[in-house]
């Protein structure tokens, strides 16, 4: 979603990839497609659409994803 955008560089989202055992959760339920699967891994490919929702942190079962709704 390149086109959403609310401030730049101010969302609290933090993607561990060591602990992201590559399921795809976050890539399924993210309204704004901030996640991409990449060699088997979630990566983080538009920070800037990210709104704080907690849709990916509410459903990775490895807490590989952080974010502190509301801050940003």
């Amino acid at each position: 979603m390149k086109d959403f955008r609310y401030l730049e560089d101010v969302a609290t989202l933090l993607l561990d990839e060591q602990k992201c055992i590559g399921c795809g959760l976050c890539t399924e339920v993210c309204p704004h497609a901030v996640f991409e699967m990449h060699e088997n891994k979630a990566r983080i490919v538009d920070f800037n659409a990210c709104m704080e929702c907690g849709a990916c942190v509410g459903n990775c079962p490895v807490d590989a994803v952080s974010v502190s709704p509301g801050v940003g």
